[in-house]
């Protein structure tokens, strides 16, 4: 970033997470913390207390910088991704980072995002389990999801023409600058958001970069429909690039509206 010293929040996206987002914000390093301007906890209407638990770690700890929300209905994975990075951009905030409340990405690393995107290199960086000298089967990965994993983002890279190796890591790092120039709200609200907000990116230009993550599967719950999920994430790279080429209109990709 240019322009002084950026300001950097981390959105934490949260549903049902009671058991592990205190711990997750934990993991994340003093000398990091203390870069950050903000860490804001959006609870998707969670049914299990979340966001009571957030408001009492944040009494207990003492972290002044925590700010907590609840959604008054559940917006979906999109959704509330959407609600966050709007306020991430109202505040004002420079860099935002994309962290899962349920602690299946590595907060320990979360300099490595930030990084190119502080230093005007990229205005999106993604934490990448697959890149070379990853090892995300040892970190517990299913096999079947590896699989699939290379699978669709093979396809979307040639839908696409990149060079990613992964499209489908949920810890990121975002420039906000870049993130209030996008039609968000044409974005879906269930978890293949994540893929068509990259098509977003790039389709206006902006620069997508990957550092790689370490891979942790613990007990959490998956609430993705990996099938559905797998059929959404084509449907969007297929349609987005029939959109570019001229033989279907889509509304979602029209973005020179």
């Amino acid at each position: 970033m240019s322009g002084g010293r950026a300001r950097i929040g981390v959105l934490v996206v949260a549903y049902n997470a009671i058991s592990t987002l205190a711990r997750t914000i934990d993991r994340i390093p003093p000398e990091m913390m203390a870069k950050l301007d903000g860490v804001f906890v959006f609870d998707d209407h969670s049914s299990d207390n979340t966001y009571e638990a957030a408001l009492e770690y944040r009494r207990t700890s003492g972290l002044d910088k925590l700010s907590v929300f609840h959604n008054e209905r559940n917006l979906r994975y999109g959704g509330n991704q959407k609600r966050g990075f709007r306020y991430a951009v109202d505040q004002g905030y420079d860099i935002v980072v994309l962290l899962h409340g349920d602690g299946q990405y590595a907060p320990e690393v979360m300099a490595d995002l930030v990084a190119p995107v502080e230093r005007g290199e990229a205005d999106l960086t993604m934490g990448s389990r697959m890149m070379p000298g990853c090892r995300p089967l040892k970190g517990g990965m299913p096999l079947y999801k590896f699989v699939g994993n290379k699978i669709l983002t093979s396809f979307e890279n040639a839908m696409l023409g990149t060079r990613l190796a992964e499209f489908h890591s949920g810890y990121r790092a975002y420039n906000c600058h870049a993130l209030a120039k996008l039609p968000l709200d044409r974005c879906s609200d269930e978890w293949h958001f994540d893929t068509e907000i990259i098509i977003h990116l790039l389709a206006a230009g902006y620069r997508v970069t990957e550092t790689p993550i370490p891979t942790y599967y613990g007990d959490e719950i998956c609430r993705v429909n990996g099938l559905a999920y797998a059929y959404r994430c084509c449907e969007a790279v297929a349609k987005y690039r029939l959109h570019q080429v001229g033989l279907i209109r889509s509304e979602a990709f029209d973005l020179g509206k």
